[in-house]
């Protein structure tokens, strides 16, 4: 199973309040924390959300 790992490289401070709150559901607390999650449709959407703040890269184990 391909998991993804995703670091926020961008502050949400100034983004949508639907944004920020994307953000701290996927567990991004400060710049440059990553989080690996599963690689599925529901990641893909909050990555997709965000994808101005976030960087994402895939990891295979």
């Amino acid at each position: 199973m391909s998991m993804i790992k995703v670091t926020l490289v961008k502050s949400p401070i100034g983004a949508k309040p639907d944004q920020r709150a994307t953000v701290k559901a996927m567990g991004l607390r400060k710049l440059h924390h990553s989080v690996v999650m599963p690689d599925n449709a529901a990641t893909a959407g909050m990555i997709f959300k965000v994808k101005h703040l976030v960087k994402a890269e895939t990891i295979e184990e």
